[in-house]
C-alpha cells in the first residue's frame, strides 16, 4: 500500500564547526533571496564580499562552544523528532527530515520520498511562526524542486503552528521547572527580522507599523505576520502560566546590520530591566522547536554575561521542545 510522505524541514546547521563548513552554511543561508531580500548583485557583494569572510571565523568559534558528542544540537534533536514521528505514525507514513540549508538537503529528502513512491507529501516547516525568510523559503524551494518532476503527487504545507496547545504546554512545563515566580521578569525572545520584511507581508500597505499596536492582536490583516504570531504565542504562554502583562516583555534577538529590525531588541530590553533594578530574568525562545546556537549560546551565555555586566544576576533559558513526546504528538496531529 502506498504511504503518505511527511517532510520535516528545519533551518539548518554547518556540517562541522570548522570555518570552511560554517562558511558554506552562511553562504547558502544568506544568499537566499528571502533571507536577505535585496537585489541579487547587492546581495552577492554584501554576503560574499563582507559578511561571510568576516563572520565565518567568529561564528565557527560559537559553534565549537555548543558542539558536543552528538554534533550539532539542532540536527541532533531534529533527527530524534523525525525518528519518533515515524514511530508514532507507523508504517502507513514515510517521514523524512531535511535542513533548508546544508544537510540533509531538501532535494535529497524529496528524492527519497519520490523513490519511496509516496502517494502524497505534507511539508511541515519546523518554525512555529510564519516568516517569508523561514517557512516561505522552505515552501518556495519545495515547489521549485517538485515542479521539475514528471509526476507530481498531491502536496500540502503547514503554514504555522504558533498557537499549538501542546507546544504551549511543553514550554510552560519547562518554565515551571525553574519556578517562574522566583524571577523578576519574563522575556519572550523571538528571532528577529528586518522591518521591511514585515511590511512586505502587509498586502494592504496601510497597516504594518502604521497602526498603533499593529502586532499585539491577530486579525485578518496580520494573520500571516511573524511579529503578530510571535505576540500571540507569548500571550498564550503568559496565559498558561498566569503571568501578568506587566511582568513580561516580547522582544527580538539576533539582529544583523544597521537597518531597523523588529523591535524591541532583546539587548535593549536587558538594559532597561537592569536599569529598573531587575536581577533575575526567565527567557523563552519560542521561535525554535529545538535548542540551538541562538538559545544555548546567545541566551544562556551572551545575554547572561551582558545582563550581569549591567548589574543583573541571572538569565535563565527555558528549554525548547526538543524530544518531548508531546511535541511528537503535536507533529503527528499536523501530519494527518
Amino acid at each position: 500500500m502506498a504511504k503518505k510522505g511527511i517532510l520535516l524541514v528545519n533551518l539548518g546547521t554547518p556540517d562541522s564547526p570548522e570555518v570552511k563548513d560554517v562558511r558554506k552554511y552562511l553562504d547558502q543561508f544568506l544568499m537566499d533571496e528571502r533571507v536577505i531580500d535585496i537585489p541579487k548583485f547587492n546581495r552577492i557583494l554584501l554576503v560574499k564580499g563582507i559578511i561571510v569572510p568576516f563572520r565565518s571565523p567568529k561564528t565557527a568559534k560559537l559553534y565549537k562552544e555548543i558542539w558536543d558528542e552528538n554534533g550539532s544540537p539542532l540536527l541532533y534533536y531534529s533527527q530524534i523528532q523525525a525518528q519518533l514521528l515515524q514511530e508514532k505514525l507507523g508504517e502507513d507514513y514515510h517521514v523524512e527530515l531535511a535542513m533548508r540549508y546544508q544537510n540533509p538537503s531538501v532535494e535529497h529528502a524529496l528524492s527519497k520520498l519520490k523513490t519511496g513512491l509516496v502517494e502524497s507529501i505534507k511539508v511541515i516547516p519546523l518554525f512555529p511562526q510564519y516568516a517569508s525568510a523561514s517557512t516561505g523559503s522552505v515552501m518556495q524551494l519545495v515547489m521549485e524542486l517538485v515542479s521539475k518532476w514528471q509526476t507530481i503527487p498531491p502536496i500540502s504545507f503547514v503554514n504555522s503552528f504558533h498557537d499549538n496547545q501542546k507546544m504551549i504546554e511543553i514550554f510552560a512545563d519547562n518554565a515551571r521547572k525553574h519556578q517562574v515566580d522566583t524571577y523578576d521578569h519574563v522575556l519572550f525572545s523571538f528571532h528577529g527580522l528586518p522591518e521591511r520584511q514585515l511590511i512586505k507581508c502587509d498586502h494592504t500597505s496601510a497597516y504594518c507599523l502604521k497602526k498603533t499596536g499593529c502586532c499585539e492582536t491577530l486579525n485578518d490583516t496580520n494573520k500571516f505576520c511573524y511579529s503578530a504570531q510571535s505576540h500571540d504565542t507569548a500571550r498564550l504562554l503568559a496565559k498558561e502560566l498566569d503571568i501578568n502583562r506587566d511582568n513580561y516583555t516580547v522582544c527580538f534577538q539576533s539582529r544583523l546590520g544597521k537597518e531597523p529590525w523588529v523591535q524591541p531588541y532583546t539587548t535593549d530590553v536587558l538594559k532597561k530591566l537592569a536599569a529598573e533594578g531587575k536581577k533575575r530574568l526567565l527567557v523563552f525562545s519560542p521561535a525554535f522547536v529545538a535548542d540551538c546556537l541562538e538559545t544555548i549560546y546567545e541566551i544562556t551565555v551572551e545575554y547572561h554575561e551582558e545582563f550581569k555586566c549591567l548589574g543583573g544576576e541571572h538569565v535563565q533559558l527555558v528549554e525548547s521542545l526538543n524530544d518531548d513526546p508531546r511535541f511528537i504528538e503535536a507533529l503527528a496531529e499536523l501530519a494527518v
